[in-house]
């Protein structure tokens, strides 16, 4: 049975990608495994002491997830399976520990939060965190709903194809989802067009053939704003990105940015590995 790993810091962000992942979870046929990790509190002084005791906190864990597995319960009437873990440590370490153990059908977590999540995704690590799991990530923006997927964007940069492109977990959620794949790829005035492109562009093309997808060629100056304002009007669902190669990325999860493409167009993000 597939399985959504949905870790939690229990912020409003947190709890809206639990959200989706709970009507997700009721699409797909799916369980949902809450997930909280949290780290023993220190008072700093002349000598750092604990501020309080490691089974206290551990008790609070337990309890708010026990109140959040009864409110999805509640929510569908317990049409899904939801488990709870609650662990103390490093959040990545756990998550990656979580999913060599699982091997889940995707972890969904929120885009902004507090504490250690806050630190995750809008943090000087939050690329390597997401870079660092071995199975793909649903990063759900404040205030985004699950209402299927139909429309998937997989943003490319046509190098390297074979070694980068993730071509089975991409047929898995295009065929989970019944959806629709659209390539794309954002270039200005031809400035990353190589030698190798038309070679690459065929064989990602023989590589996605029987996905049947449409292919678009953007032309911006600004990666995230050419795929918000594609996503936008062509009202994708999701946005397929490779961590390692997309400059997307940086534009996601750093809160300076003039475009924020999360923020503003409420489109989840997949990160996927190469």
């Amino acid at each position: 049975m597939k399985t959504l790993i949905v870790p939690t810091d229990f912020s409003p962000s947190a709890t809206n990608a639990m959200n989706y992942a709970t009507d997700m979870a009721i699409a797909i046929e799916a369980s949902v495994l809450l997930l909280h990790v949290y780290q023993v509190p220190v008072a700093f002084s002349e000598v750092p002491v604990v501020a309080v005791p490691i089974e206290e906190v551990n008790r609070l864990s337990i309890e708010r997830l026990d109140e959040l597995k009864a409110a999805i319960n509640h929510i569908t009437s317990g049409k899904i399976n939801v488990d709870t873990e609650s662990r103390l440590g490093d959040v990545t370490e756990e998550l990656e520990k979580m999913c060599r153990s699982v091997n889940p059908f995707a972890v969904v977590m929120g885009s902004r939060g507090t504490s250690a999540m806050e630190r995750l995704f809008l943090g000087s690590n939050s690329l390597s965190v997401v870079r660092h799991l071995t199975c793909p990530v649903i990063v759900v923006p404040p205030g985004a709903e699950f209402k299927g997927i139909r429309k998937i964007g997989f943003a490319c940069d046509f190098r390297e194809v074979v070694a980068s492109t993730p071509v089975p977990l991409i047929k898995k959620m295009v065929t989970t989802f019944g959806a629709q794949l659209h390539v794309l790829n954002v270039d200005f005035n031809n400035k990353n067009f190589k030698a190798d492109t038309p070679e690459q562009t065929f064989l990602l093309q023989s590589m996605l053939e029987d996905l049947k997808p449409d292919y678009h060629f953007i032309d911006d100056p600004d990666i995230e704003h050419g795929i918000n304002e594609f996503a936008e009007k062509h009202n994708l669902d999701l946005i397929v990105t490779i961590p390692k190669k997309q400059k997307l990325l940086q534009g996601i999860f750093r809160p300076s940015s003039t475009k924020q493409l999360v923020f503003h167009s409420h489109i989840p993000i997949l990160c996927v590995h190469e």
